[in-house]
């Protein structure tokens, strides 16, 4: 099967959208299957870049981590496009991308299928906090069902996520496929080196958060979580991984709960060299979003054998299973104290919390299991969509 991804974001913009193509291409490429990538130039140069078609690109005003791909350049490649015979055009992010893919699916005469990373009623009012809250997520209903009825299928990376497009009135075809984790997530790493690097001392309780330090990721919740937390454990550090437009704002928090002490970023860390060595020094994983339409460090955490403390709610929830690696949380800052006090306190029990994550995800969550899953999905569009006088006819339409 011959594959055409496109997204408005890929490495090196490190979020989980780039994570999920590499995973899914790395796994597609194993399978037999040859899989290309539209993707924005960020003029910086990358690794194996061979099944990559870098786009010019212009840099947006808000967000200066991202860039938006030029249409009319996409355009540009078509005749060299219709030459690759693709079976199947796959859009993974909802902005020039879209639209773009649905017009190259449509020159293709193959099948567009989208899969819905981001959930945008809970995302969009931070980036546009000059609309009311209600009005911004109205908007982003509207516009995820109108994109979403557009395309030939939807991907979901978990049940709750595809229940909310339903509710929308999404009716297009659709399947949930998660993103999976690759083997490299489980290899051995040496969290004592991470400390030392980062002078955090051996014995020093250590939370971590890692992602996109963005406000829709409710990290505020985990500082004040953390101020209730050190009238207990006064020497318990946060560790904040990553960057994003929430940076400063959460740098002034800290200070403002009297937490300059307890709370350490680090920003971005290299994914093959010192991730896993992250998760592994940690003594256990604190996530608070209520965002996530599935929740992927969640699981790298726990292939690291690191005890996972969150909420529970929209991709988490079809993640998090209590007892199995984690312990849900309630939705406030002492509840969830308590949780992480309790594995701090009780170090036998974190251990072998920490072992059961790691078999957990091992029997669940690997990349090869879901990647199989999507080419059939595949299958199943090229081989039911009708055929009218030779040319594809939209499932949809």
């Amino acid at each position: 099967m011959k594959i055409l991804f496109i997204s408005d974001v890929y490495f090196p913009r490190i979020n989980g959208v780039s994570t999920s193509i590499r995973t899914f291409v790395e796994q597609m490429q194993g399978l037999g299957h040859e899989v290309h990538l539209i993707a924005p130039d960020y003029g910086i140069a990358t690794q194996d870049e061979s099944w990559i078609k870098r786009i010019p690109a212009r840099s947006i005003y808000f967000d200066p981590e991202d860039k938006l791909m030029k249409y009319g350049e996409v355009l540009q490649r078509l005749p060299g496009l219709k030459r690759e015979k693709y079976d199947i055009v796959h859009i993974h992010t909802p902005f020039v991308a879209h639209y773009v893919g649905l017009k190259l699916a449509s020159e293709l005469n193959v099948p567009c299928v989208e899969t819905y990373h981001t959930f945008f009623e809970d995302y969009l009012h931070h980036y546009l906090p000059w609309i009311p809250k209600p009005m911004a997520r109205g908007v982003a209903r509207m516009i995820s069902k109108r994109q979403c009825n557009a395309v030939d299928a939807i991907v979901a990376p978990s049940q709750p996520m595809l229940d909310v497009l339903r509710g929308y009135g999404v009716k297009v075809n659709a399947e949930v496929v998660p993103t999976g984790l690759q083997m490299e997530s489980f290899k051995a790493a040496d969290g004592k080196a991470f400390r030392q690097k980062y002078k955090i001392p051996l014995e020093r309780p250590m939370l971590l958060y890692v992602g996109r330090v963005a406000f829709e990721k409710n990290i505020a919740f985990l500082l004040q979580m953390l101020k209730v937390l050190v009238q207990d454990v006064p020497d318990a550090l946060l560790v904040i991984t990553g960057e994003g437009p929430a940076e400063g704002s959460l740098h002034r928090l800290s200070q403002e709960l009297g937490l300059a002490h307890n709370v350490k970023f680090i920003g971005y860390l290299d994914r093959e060299l010192e991730l896993n060595a992250c998760y592994q020094a940690a003594d256990v994983f604190v996530f608070s979003s209520k965002s996530e339409t599935q929740g992927l460090v969640l699981l790298e955490a726990m292939a690291q054998g690191t005890p996972v403390v969150a909420i529970a709610e929209l991709g988490t929830a079809s993640i998090l299973l209590d007892g199995q690696g984690a312990l849900i949380a309630p939705d406030h800052v002492e509840g969830f104290s308590d949780k992480v006090k309790h594995l701090l306190m009780y170090p036998e029990e974190r251990f072998e919390l920490g072992i059961r994550a790691r078999t957990y995800v091992l029997a669940k969550w690997t990349a090869s299991i879901q990647a199989e899953r999507m080419v059939q999905f595949y299958g199943s569009l090229i081989n039911t969509r009708p055929v009218a006088n030779g040319a594809y006819v939209s499932i949809a339409g």
